[in-house]
């Protein structure tokens, strides 16, 4: 019963975590220019925002979601700012590719700025609900054992899609010479910035509709 419960969890992680956008490109240069633990640690932090999204959804936490929902424009309008001020900075970093290393400082930045980009999206926890009631799966009918073994497959299914695409993406690393590492700054760059300006402008038509 809580094996079915772990896969329909672990499914669903991947599937929240595959449509990667801006994580995904953060997660893809990182790992580029930093080494693999740097891409799991922007994976990572999109993980674990992701698991949030899903202990909300699957525990029927009311008013947690409403609240997320309520103010999501103007979470998403903080995302929208944080993704230009990342792709500003991108743009304007000359590249270079550093070895790879566990003590790196920034491994904890890495993590949180996914992390927030993926939590001032509150939007997911629609998309947690929505798979939730397709697979048949009613929280409160469930118990709390299998709420919690569901949210643990959430977290296991999207680590390990987080996994997968940086040690896909390290293994492309020692490919990239000079003027490729450029042309991947600038679209890289050019991503995020685009996302902000995209998210900026849907939030305006949403306010002036």
């Amino acid at each position: 019963m809580l094996a079915g419960f772990l896969l329909k969890g672990f499914l669903v992680g991947i599937v929240i975590a595959v449509p990667t956008g801006p994580v995904g490109v953060l997660c893809i240069r990182r790992t580029i220019f930093f080494g693999r633990l740097a891409g799991l640690m922007s994976g990572m932090g999109a993980a674990t925002a992701d698991t949030i999204f899903g202990i909300i959804a699957g525990f029927g936490l009311t008013v947690v979601s409403d609240w997320l929902l309520g103010y999501q424009e103007w979470l998403r309008l903080g995302g929208a700012l944080f993704l230009l001020y990342l792709g500003t900075s991108v743009l304007f970093t000359e590249p270079e590719v550093r070895p790879p290393t566990g003590l790196d400082p920034n491994l904890l930045r890495f993590y949180a700025s996914t992390f927030a980009l993926t939590i001032t999206n509150p939007i997911t926890i629609l998309a947690f609900l929505a798979i939730f009631a397709a697979m048949g799966f009613t929280g409160r009918e469930a118990g709390l054992s299998a709420v919690a073994v569901l949210v643990l497959g959430v977290l296991l299914g999207s680590l390990l899609w987080w996994v997968g695409l940086s040690v896909g993406a390290g293994s492309f690393r020692d490919a990239f010479d000079k003027r490729h590492l450029r042309w991947l700054n600038r679209g890289s760059g050019g991503i995020l910035l685009l996302s902000g300006v995209m998210l900026i402008g849907s939030s305006l038509m949403a306010y002036f509709d």
